[in-house]
């Protein structure tokens, strides 16, 4: 997996592409925010336009995101989720612990 950091408006956006699962992008995911949030960011859209696939592992480190962000104080928005995302967020409930956004600046502004 590929992680993209840019900044818009104050806001960190990480553009992830490639799968988020076991053994392949979930550490690359969990080095990039926990950096992020020992330098200081609390603001964090994760766009996964270019993720086709997440498994258990990867859905278990997007939840291990929002949580340490949440106790640093911060939060964390996820943008243009795929069909089988949003399915998989509403099977597990997650939808509930996620704010979900199809256009960035609607993610970028709701903070």
């Amino acid at each position: 997996m590929e992680i993209t950091e840019r900044s818009v408006g104050g806001v960190t956006v990480l553009d992830l592409n490639g799968k988020i699962q076991l053994g392949e992008g979930d550490d690359v995911l969990r080095h990039t925010v926990r950096s992020l949030i020992a330098g200081g960011t609390r603001q964090l859209v994760l766009n996964l336009a270019d993720v086709p696939y997440v498994d258990s592992a990867g859905l278990g480190e997007l939840v291990r995101c929002h949580t340490r962000m949440v106790q640093a104080g911060g939060s964390v928005k996820l943008l243009n989720l795929t069909a089988r995302m949003q399915d998989l967020l509403s099977i597990t409930k997650l939808v509930t612990v996620f704010e979900t956004f199809e256009a960035e600046d609607s993610a970028v502004a709701s903070f």
